[in-house]
């Protein structure tokens, strides 16, 4: 055989194997989200696990940062013409672009998706404005109160510690950096914007009301919560001002044994577990005046400029990634809550709640969680509340003026894009 006969045939193989590799690949969907480290581990095996059982579909997964960072680069990306199919987008942030046409309306899919009646009823809310679904569910979280038992122990707070009301927190949180001050060690973390929404709901308000979208900036009990939190930082000095100014530096203290108490999602659990091992202790969220927790973490979308054949295949995808054996997969890796109904019915869920103390926590506060709003102005009020956070807590506003104002502001921008 010539040479050339044997290029021949090599070029012809080379050609099949593209030719079969295409086939195999039909429909790519690029998706946009905001999972590294472990969660991103967790959500490659989702992915590779969906793929393997739909070899026509190649999902193309891209970590482009947080919540934060997503609604920036979509909005930047859209008239770029450089947006992705799919997208994570947070339970509070999508309705800015389901009100713009971005997203497309997923309740055709939703309906005659089997998967609706496997989900928890919380988790079916999230993704509707209107009679609408615009996002299905796929990492949900309440906030829990997570303590580190050693710290405690040291600072002679002994047995499980009552941390139901803001002023046994505040106690505790003194005692701590009493006690243990001259270490370097704080009583707690200046709370993260995710508690801060949940301390004001344990306080029998909210920020903007999840029904009406009346906003509630400057509602009595909202000023007091944050009246409170402020003082941690600024009047009690019992958590530190970098926690303010940066939300992880204040998580990095407690898992650095450094910090007594932390709130923080329950997806964090996992991570507090692995610093901490069989010091972290995890408690409900406060219920100083009520019990009430809201519901955090986020779902996806499909853009409505994708082909209809990538929009098929993008929600292919996400109702795979809400089913029982992905979102075990997740729940176990993560500590985030389980979104199907039987979910914990997996082997691996089921090992996750045998041997991981204190992650179901999250799961027995689910009858007094609570969707949140989720209108258009949400967006601008989220960006726009970590600078008035951080006035209020180092000292440089007043909390009630402040706050005042701020809720002036956020009706004044509802006006301005309605």
């Amino acid at each position: 055989m010539t040479r050339k006969l044997h290029t021949t045939i090599a070029a012809g193989l080379m050609a099949l194997v593209a030719s079969v590799a295409t086939a195999q690949a039909e429909t790519t969907v690029k998706f946009w989200h905001s999972f590294n480290n472990a969660s991103g581990e967790a959500l490659d095996k989702i992915i590779a696990n969906f793929e393997a059982a739909n070899p026509d579909i190649d999902v193309e997964g891209e970590f482009v940062g947080d919540y934060n960072d997503i609604v920036a680069k979509l909005q930047a990306a859209i008239p770029a013409n450089r947006a992705p199919d799919a997208v994570i987008l947070e339970v509070t942030r999508y309705g800015l672009f389901a009100d713009g046409g971005v997203l497309a309306d997923l309740t055709p899919y939703f309906d005659a998706d089997p998967l609706k009646n496997d989900l928890y009823d919380y988790a079916r809310q999230l993704g509707v404005i209107g009679d609408k679904t615009f996002v299905v569910p796929f990492n949900s979280s309440t906030p829990v109160l997570y303590y580190n038992k050693d710290v405690f122990a040291r600072a002679g707070i002994t047995g499980e510690p009552s941390l139901k009301s803001f002023d046994e927190i505040l106690t505790a949180a003194e005692t701590i950096t009493e006690k243990l001050g001259s270490e370097g060690i704080t009583g707690i973390a200046a709370p993260g914007q995710f508690a801060r929404w949940g301390l004001v709901m344990a306080n029998g308000s909210e920020l903007v009301d999840p029904i009406s979208g009346e906003i509630l900036l400057d509602a009595p009990k909202t000023i007091e919560a944050y009246q409170w939190m402020a003082s941690l930082v600024s009047d009690h000095k019992v958590a530190s001002a970098d926690g303010v100014t940066d939300e992880d530096a204040g998580r990095d203290a407690f898992l650095a044994g450094k910090v007594g108490i932390m709130f923080n999602s329950t997806g964090n659990y996992v991570g507090s577990r692995k610093a901490l091992g069989d010091n972290l202790g995890v408690l409900p969220m406060p219920c100083t005046e009520t019990c009430s927790v809201p519901i955090g973490g986020a779902g996806v979308g499909i853009l409505a400029t994708s082909p209809k054949d990538v929009q098929d295949a993008a929600y292919k995808f996400i109702s795979y990634a809400a089913s029982p054996e992905a979102n075990a997969i997740w729940f176990a890796a993560t500590g985030y809550l389980p979104i199907n109904k039987h979910t914990v019915e997996q082997p691996i869920a089921a090992e996750a709640l045998a041997t991981q103390p204190g992650i179901d926590v999250a799961i027995n506060s689910l009858p007094f969680a609570h969707g949140r709003a989720r209108t258009p102005v949400v967006t601008w009020m989220r960006t726009t509340e970590n600078k008035m956070w951080e006035a209020m807590a180092l000292g440089q506003g007043d909390v009630e003026t402040t706050m005042k104002d701020f809720a002036t502001q956020t009706r004044a921008e509802e006006a301005r894009t309605k």
